[in-house]
């Protein structure tokens, strides 16, 4: 998995602690705890409070392990956050989503995540799946790749990228995250180029991930664990989660089951972005449970 150090910024912080309300003898969890830097902003205004925290990665458990190991009371679970009701028996006052992929899983070339960097075609976010990038490229018949890299990509040019992946690959394996990049740039208009590659990373990343079946699989789980007044904290950074997340919200406040604190999602402040231009696509959405 690589030997740098865990290397990530938290998105919203101060947003998500006002939402969340950490207070002594409160339970919350993170379903995806990265670091922990989340953790760490809640625990600061409240040491007595007991978290779960999950993460698909090991890396990131033992970075979060290292970067908590002052404070008591954290349990973590080495899964996916779909499974949540399975380890947690027990009502909570918050759950939080930060469902962005950690700069540290992006700078690591050998995850497979990033276009800037050369690596594997990988992009799992742990490491016991079976399905990779590369399978998705290699192997999936061209109609449902095609309509992976147009629904997950949301790209104007997935049908010209598509084609252009299915004819290089009956040249032989396309295996490098570098190889992709290029077939995708030749495939589309420079002025596009840099978006495309992106879209097409972010639609894999999602497929070998399962990342919005995760999602919609989680929340209703995440909510019947609430308890009363509890309160849910998503931070999502493209469409089709955010659609997700706020179709869900609505059709439960239509049904008197939570109520909307944010009518529209909130940005981070252009002072966050400066710092961390990773930050600028975030979008938070929280609601109370009735």
């Amino acid at each position: 998995m690589g030997s740098s150090p865990w290397q990530h910024t938290p998105v919203m912080t101060k947003e998500v602690v006002e939402f969340l309300c950490p207070a002594s003898g409160r339970v919350f969890i993170d379903c995806t705890l990265g670091g922990g830097g989340h953790v760490l902003a809640i625990k600061r205004f409240a040491h007595d409070l007991k978290i779960y925290g999950f993460d698909r990665d090991t890396a990131a458990l033992d970075a979060a392990k290292e970067n908590l190991a002052s404070f008591q009371d954290i349990v973590y679970i080495q899964d996916n956050f779909r499974s949540l009701d399975q380890h947690v028996k027990e009502k909570v006052d918050g759950v939080l989503f930060d469902l962005g992929v950690s700069s540290h899983q992006i700078n690591l070339g050998e995850r497979g995540f990033s276009f800037q960097q050369d690596g594997p075609l990988d992009m799992r976010m742990g490491a016991g799946a079976e399905l990779d990038a590369a399978k998705i490229i290699n192997t999936w018949p061209a109609d449902e790749l095609l309509h992976l890299l147009n629904e997950y990509g949301e790209d104007r040019f997935s049908k010209r990228i598509g084609r252009a992946i299915c004819r290089a690959r009956e040249e032989g394996d396309i295996t490098t995250t570098a190889a992709l990049r290029e077939i995708v740039e030749k495939a589309t208009p420079t002025w596009k180029k840099r978006e495309s590659v992106a879209r097409v990373f972010q639609a894999l990343r999602i497929a070998v991930n399962d990342e919005l079946n995760s999602l919609r699989s989680a929340l209703p789980a995440a909510v019947a664990l609430l308890k009363p007044g509890g309160r849910i904290v998503v931070l999502s950074y493209h469409s089709l989660e955010d659609r997700i997340v706020k179709n869900y919200f609505r059709e439960k406040a239509q049904n008197g089951i939570l109520k909307i604190m944010t009518k529209k999602p909130l940005t981070p402040e252009a002072a966050e972005i400066e710092v961390n231009p990773r930050a600028a696509s975030a979008k938070l959405r929280a609601a109370a449970k009735l």
